[in-house]
């Protein structure tokens, strides 16, 4: 049985038809319009494979391809002017003697050219496992606050931590601590105004990264540019960043499945290069003038460190050039932990070649992460991996989300940032590199634990060519783009 067309839509097909060459008006339309966007991507000089991928998904999606690619493209944006806060900032030096391989002063060199960020020193790195442990410290430092308590996080919940956070934050502001929450406006949907009314009531300040509010069609919208970083500084002399959102999907106390994850409270001169960060994201999502640091005496520590940032404001991709040269710098060992890898070729191939040169490389990824996408892409890289010699562990039945490599005894590097695209070049990332060898060792010893509860991946494994290896080839197309 046919259904009855209406009317309308008869007549309005038969004036179509009956507009001469409306088949060739639509084949030039599409071509000046596969024309026109081709030369807008190509200009912009990315990796030939992600421009590739996208020239070829685009093509395929005539007209609505243009509106996957304005919203979800990649996309830079200029904001030089605040890095010279960085410039005028007094970044005390670290003592001579603490970085004395020339491997170790190459990579701080890197990371102080592509970020204006010099290496210095903590007193203080505690590794903190999971959400228990990191919120308990955060919740007792914050009740100790007496100036100013800066946070940034790209996922804040309203949930049972997020409110026992917000409710302290509470406390301090009306006891006349500076309070000022930034929050990511895609990863913190969630999270209201309403909710966060009693902060403001008290005379703390809150602040969303990219928003998404409608703007001129020529404005494209930054959906696909988030600020992936957490970061909290504490009268400027605690901070902590790492892996560790604000929701109880990773708090251990309250759900059983809880995150595996890792995070770093620090104390010393190193702290105010990471509230230097926040400063900067704070003054460009609200407008105002830079923050003034408070004048704090050095505290020059024995702990070598150095804050790398990254994000799609700068063209060096700081975060990933300091892991493929961390890695080609090893001599005797190779440990990555990350919940996501989508590695590009430059990652990958310094991963491979450490371990065709002896390395001990091991690889250790969640066997089941929060995106199946994700894990097919990731396993689509196991095969060549494996030939080379690196060790995969899978870690399970719950969600790794730990990002971290260690290089040798010494050369540790954590924060937020995932071993894949999406961090290296499309969020606001930070990371902090260390040259010491007791948290190397603290860190190796981690990794050694968590590698004995993920079994690893062996050749022999299933290799079914419709439920795998045609899923992971699918998803490594697109891998680009993730």
């Amino acid at each position: 049985m046919e259904l009855p067309v209406p009317d309308s839509l008869t007549a309005l097909w038969q004036d179509l038809v009956a507009i001469p060459h409306i088949g060739f008006y639509l084949t030039a339309g599409w071509a000046i319009y596969l024309v026109w966007l081709s030369t807008w991507i190509v200009l912009q000089k990315r990796e030939p494979v992600a421009t590739l991928s996208w020239l070829f998904s685009l093509a395929l999606l005539p007209y609505i391809g243009f509106l996957i690619y304005f919203f979800f493209g990649p996309q830079r944006i200029h904001r030089q002017r605040l890095r010279r806060v960085r410039a005028r900032a007094a970044l005390p030096a670290p003592p001579p003697g603490l970085t004395p391989s020339p491997e170790a002063i190459e990579l701080s060199r890197l990371g102080q050219a592509t970020t204006g960020l010099p290496p210095t020193t903590a007193t203080q790195a505690r590794l903190l496992i999971d959400g228990g442990a990191k919120y308990a410290s955060l919740l007792a430092d914050i009740a100790q606050a007496r100036e100013h308590i800066h946070l940034e996080y790209y996922i804040y919940q309203p949930d049972g931590i997020g409110t026992a956070l917000r409710d302290a934050l509470v406390e301090r502001a009306r006891a006349g601590v500076k309070v000022r929450l930034l929050l990511d406006a895609v990863g913190s949907g969630s999270t209201s105004q309403r909710f966060l009314k009693p902060l403001i009531d008290a005379s703390g300040e809150a602040a969303w990264f990219h928003p998404m509010k409608l703007r001129w069609f020529w404005h494209r919208p930054w959906l696909n540019l988030r600020t992936h970083r957490k970061i909290v500084v504490i009268d400027g002399r605690i901070g902590y960043t790492g892996g560790i959102n604000i929701t109880d999907e990773e708090d251990e106390r309250a759900r059983k499945d809880a995150y595996r994850d890792l995070h770093l409270r620090l104390e010393g001169d190193v702290v105010r290069e990471l509230e230097l960060v926040f400063i900067e994201d704070w003054c460009y999502a609200t407008g105002q003038p830079p923050l003034k640091q408070l004048h704090l005496a050095p505290q020059p520590g024995t702990i070598a460190a150095q804050v790398v940032s990254s994000g799609p404001d700068s063209n060096w991709e700081a975060i990933h050039r300091v892991h493929v040269g961390a890695i080609h710098a090893a001599r005797h060992r190779v440990w990555l932990v990350t919940p996501y890898f989508v590695p590009g070729e430059a990652a990958r191939m310094a991963l491979t070649s450490a371990a065709l040169g002896g390395l001990d490389v091991r690889l250790l990824v969640p066997k089941l992460s929060d995106s199946r996408l994700v894990t097919y892409a990731a396993r689509s890289y196991f095969d060549e991996l494996l030939e080379a010699g690196v060790k995969i562990h899978e870690y399970g039945p719950r969600m790794l989300h730990t990002k971290a490599l260690l290089c040798d005894d010494e050369s540790v590097i954590i924060g937020s940032a995932n071993f894949d695209h999406r961090s290296f070049r499309l969020n606001f990332e930070i990371s902090v590199m260390f040259y010491n060898a007791d948290l190397g060792g603290r860190l190796a010893a981690l990794i050694e634990q968590e590698c004995s509860r993920a079994p690893r991946v062996r050749n022999d494994r299933n290799r079914s060519l419709w439920r795998v290896r045609l899923p992971e080839a699918l998803a490594r197309l697109v891998s680009p783009l993730l």
